[in-house]
């Protein structure tokens, strides 16, 4: 089989970020403690048992044509983030504001291909931030929609 040179790389993007998100452990610059509580799949606020937690998810993916057999793709990938405390808005924003941190140092991302390649993202840029606003408290919800360019 020859090797392809474009294929779709949705799910191994999405998994190098849930890799970095990881990070977010409570130590250094990091505001909040995930304990590893990413997943690669989004479930709804009534389906989380454990906080905090973000669960990522690809989405529209578009494509840029600009001649001589050359592309960009554009991924969009939706953060959503929950958290449980006594004020959760402020618990939520501590999560957003790490969230940010670590995607602005990995806006050039590694990842592997299809095709067991490595590959790396163009830029990866936070496109928008929307929470509850404290409507659910003590739980709180977030969603942060990335839009991965490579």
């Amino acid at each position: 089989m020859a090797a392809r040179t474009y294929t779709t790389r949705r799910k191994m993007i999405v998994a190098s970020i849930v890799t970095k998100l990881k990070t977010i452990n409570g130590l250094g610059s990091f505001l909040t403690d995930l304990a590893n509580n990413v997943e690669p799949r989004l479930k709804f606020w009534d389906e989380v048992d454990d906080f905090p937690a973000i669960h990522c998810n690809a989405g529209t993916e578009t494509r840029e044509y600009h001649g001589g057999g050359v592309k960009t793709r554009f991924l969009t990938v939706t953060l959503r983030c929950y958290v449980k405390a006594e004020d959760s808005t402020d618990a939520l924003d501590r999560l957003i504001e790490d969230v940010e941190t670590v995607i602005e140092g990995n806006s050039r991302l590694s990842y592997v291909d299809n095709q067991g390649a490595l590959q790396f993202t163009q830029d990866i840029t936070v496109r928008s931030i929307e929470t509850d606003e404290g409507v659910l408290e003590p739980l709180g919800v977030g969603e942060i929609l990335l839009e991965v360019r490579y």
